[in-house]
């Protein structure tokens, strides 16, 4: 059964635990695959020396376009996703298919699933 969606599913993604460097490859690697709230020339910036970086961006993800392989992440990248059960499994998949994930949380609630995942390059 084709379960296409009759309005946009979208899902916000936070990328932490890494350089500026690996966030923009992961932010260009989703938003080759779908709509995004990040511009093109928005790249991700190390603000602070020290202080761990949170970078956000949001994702529709209702369509999918063809995602071409990613350039090699130089650390592990933790990804943080918030969205409803469909967009956030839709959300896996492609990452699935972009990197190698390793699962570290999930929470569930009525209507949103929360997913935790660590991000390295195949």
């Amino acid at each position: 059964m084709d379960r296409e969606r009759s309005h946009e599913e979208s899902v916000s993604v936070e990328i932490s635990g890494c350089n500026k460097e690996d966030a923009r490859i992961v932010f260009d690697a989703l938003c080759a695959c779908f709509e995004s709230d990040r511009g093109p020339d928005e790249v991700p910036e190390q603000i602070h020396a020290t202080r761990p970086m949170v970078w956000l961006g949001t994702f529709e993800v209702t369509e999918a376009a063809p995602c071409a392989p990613p350039p090699r992440l130089s650390s592990s990248v933790e990804a943080d996703a918030q969205g409803g059960y469909w967009a956030i499994e839709r959300l896996r998949t492609t990452l699935d298919s972009l990197f190698a994930v390793r699962d570290l949380s999930s929470a569930s609630g009525d209507q949103e699933r929360e997913l935790h995942v660590l991000l390295e390059s195949r």
